[in-house]
């Protein structure tokens, strides 16, 4: 171990060790929902920073569709100098609505005790034992991902020359085999406004809109045995005038849950849409398969993480306490034991790796 391992370590002891529940209860009593991070990263920086880390804070821009101009962030703590073996990293943006944090004796309550609030606090407690330990680590919160990963794209133009990077998700504990990537994809129909008890003399967007989505709806979309199969999900619609009045203009906006390649999902879609709309792939993820590591559990994440845009971090694994079923929804909790759990398995997953 080299003196400033040694220094770093007498100076995370003598600090008062890490509460998860309490900085999980910090992290979601404030609203950081997608575009709204800011205040949330500057806690975390100010935080890491008086616990003794060397602390940066990276500008992310905010796209036109986000509607404001508030600074927002990603924070990378580190070592005072050289490289981390290794980094844990999530995200501090949630999905809308903000719900406030609460509790009773065995579960937390509120947006992003699961997703990924929590998560960040269990990476955090189990960095100042790891650090205390004498081990060279990091961690890394992005901006954006619920949306883009646009926190994740600019912290992988900056990567810290790390050997392993940790991903913090809803994994009910377990380490992924794999994760599904995400294809998004905008259906714009046009047609021509009229009469509607005159229905020859319009062309309908709407029914056009319609018929496409029925014929992607229907389509057979790759399965892969061992991680299961590719998944649609029709998530907004808009269009037409008036109930009375021929729609001349529908969009809708699709997600597909990808398990392998996306050409082929991309041809199928464009296939079925011939001729009814115009179709715009908005954004791709793509699929991963990951590490696993002897004595730990395993699960296949369905869902899409920041791993694809960290690939300059190191060999990635996706780890994380909380229950994805209940992630983005009303009803979003985490077990306090489970949150204890995840410091101390993230803990043991890191010295696996660098041991």
């Amino acid at each position: 171990m080299s003196s400033e391992m040694n220094n770093t370590a007498s100076a995370s002891a003598s600090l008062e060790a890490i509460d998860p529940i309490a900085l999980t209860r910090s992290l979601v009593s404030i609203d950081s929902t997608t575009y709204h991070e800011g205040a949330a990263g500057d806690f975390l920086a100010g935080f890491l920073a008086q616990r003794g880390w060397q602390v940066e804070k990276t500008p992310v821009p905010q796209p036109a569709e986000s509607g404001n101009q508030d600074a927002r962030w990603n924070v990378y703590a580190g070592p005072s100098s050289g490289s981390p073996d290794l980094v844990f990293s999530t995200h501090i943006d949630t999905v809308p609505p903000y719900i406030p944090f609460t509790e009773d004796e065995e579960f937390m309550y509120g947006r992003g005790v699961s997703d990924a609030k929590g998560i960040v606090a269990a990476q955090v407690a189990a960095a100042e034992k790891l650090r205390a330990l004498g081990y060279r680590v990091g961690l890394l919160f992005v901006a954006g991902e619920e949306r883009d990963s646009a926190g994740a794209k600019v912290a992988n133009q900056a990567p810290k020359g790390s050997r392993y990077l940790i991903n913090g998700e809803p994994t009910d504990n377990r380490l992924a085999l794999a994760s599904k990537g995400a294809l998004r994809a905008v259906l714009t129909a046009k047609g021509k406004m009229g009469h509607s008890a005159y229905p020859e003399l319009g062309d309908s967007a709407v029914h056009k809109l319609v018929d496409a989505l029925a014929k992607i709806r229907a389509l057979e979309l790759p399965v892969l045995e061992d991680v299961g199969p590719s998944t649609l999900n029709i998530g907004q619609i808009e269009g037409g005038r008036a109930p009375n009045v021929i729609a001349d203009h529908a969009q809708a906006q699709i997600l597909i849950r990808l398990v392998g390649d996306s050409a082929s999902t991309r041809a199928a879609i464009l296939e079925a849409a011939n001729g009814l709309a115009e179709v715009q792939f908005v954004l791709e993820i793509p699929f991963v398969r990951l590490r696993a590591l002897p004595g730990f559990p395993t699960m296949v994440a369905k869902f899409t993480t920041d791993i694809p845009e960290l690939s300059q971090w190191g060999e990635p694994l996706l780890l994380g306490p909380g229950s994805i079923h209940v992630a983005h929804t009303p009803y979003e909790k985490l077990a306090k034991k489970e949150l204890f759990e995840a410091v101390d398995l993230y803990v043991q997953v890191a010295q696996q790796l660098l041991n």
